[in-house]
């Protein structure tokens, strides 16, 4: 009898350490799915804020030679930063900034964020679950990325661009141009300039996201480290930028000439028959890849400072949930 009320006794710690082993429940993934989504979508948005923001005065600039037919060169575009600086001071370098904040800081938590459900999908789909994708998916992934957070934040990129061509007197704020292009060239022109859009997303985000990957996954391969340091980072992102917006450029100076048609008196309303037009005036050298040497500059700067940002961010955040900061 003794015998057996130790037997029982010794049982009841095994019982309460079934119990304690229990898997979690559905709800505690549920939570910790919103908390994953949720910091990539704030890193994301982050990071797009810190990288335009750098190289606003530099991308303000690009935008106005690309919708001119004036003639790149690096000092005709230091030179017009310099008279915009003297013209109107120091902040009028930012004009449209604002603009480009509000499209671009959703747009950059969409990427960063559909980027990140976009790897697990297909990690699960190919069999790759918590490792490297292959070359495909990897591409896949940063195309469908880019693509979802374009078509869902392309007026207020319309926008941006009519801010930045257009003196300070004819739009007054970001609900002004809204207003304005509604009522005197409809709704339709919020979306001029989607197609080629869409067209230059694909190969430029699936580019730039395939060559930051591939370059961690050949870095952590030699070196044994599973994470770069923040000026490695920066490197593999300028190196993707750099890429990525060389093998889009053409179709991103005929968006911006779609866009700003309405401002500068271009007929054109066709991808084709921008094109044709840009060709026939202005080469297509000097005309489609007008304005690349400072997106060498500049692009690189962005898309460097911007993966570094998210992955940066993204770290702390996952530190601090593992440390308790953040909990149910």
């Amino acid at each position: 009898m003794a015998q057996r009320v130790h037997d029982h006794q010794r049982g009841l710690p095994v019982a309460q350490a079934t119990v304690l082993s229990l898997p979690p429940s559905s709800q505690g993934n549920d939570f910790k799915q919103a908390w994953t989504v949720l910091d990539s979508l704030l890193c994301g948005a982050f990071a797009g804020a810190v990288a335009k923001t750098v190289i606003a005065p530099l991308d303000r600039t690009k935008i106005i030679f690309q919708v001119s037919s004036n003639r790149f060169s690096a000092k005709e575009a230091f030179r017009l930063i310099y008279c915009t600086y003297m013209k109107d001071g120091f902040l009028s370098l930012w004009r449209g900034n604002s603009a480009t904040m509000v499209r671009v800081i959703p747009y950059a938590a969409i990427q960063f964020c559909s980027h990140e459900q976009y790897k697990e999908l297909l990690g699960s789909y190919y069999g790759f679950q918590g490792k490297a994708l292959p070359p495909f998916p990897r591409f896949l992934a940063g195309s469908l990325a880019g693509t979802t957070a374009a078509m869902l934040t392309y007026p207020l990129d319309m926008v941006r661009a009519r801010m930045a061509v257009t003196a300070r007197e004819m739009y007054s704020n970001i609900m002004h141009v809204f207003v304005r292009i509604s009522q005197e060239e409809g709704l339709k022109t919020l979306y001029r300039g989607f197609t080629p859009t869409i067209l230059g997303v694909i190969p430029y985000a699936g580019i730039t996201f395939f060559t930051y990957e591939t370059l961690k996954k050949l870095h952590a391969e030699k070196t044994k480290r599973p994470q770069p340091y923040p000026y490695e980072r920066l490197a593999f992102g300028a190196c993707a930028g750099l890429i990525g917006q060389s093998a889009s450029y053409p179709l991103d100076v005929v968006r911006r000439r779609m866009q700003t048609a309405g401002v500068t008196g271009s007929s054109c309303r066709t991808i084709v028959g921008t094109m044709r037009e840009i060709v026939t005036q202005e080469g297509v050298v000097r005309g489609l890849y007008k304005g690349l040497s400072m997106n060498w500059v500049k692009g690189p700067i962005a898309v460097g400072v911007s993966f570094t940002t998210f992955d940066l961010t993204h770290s702390l955040l996952h530190k601090l949930h593992q440390m308790g900061y953040f909990t149910h």
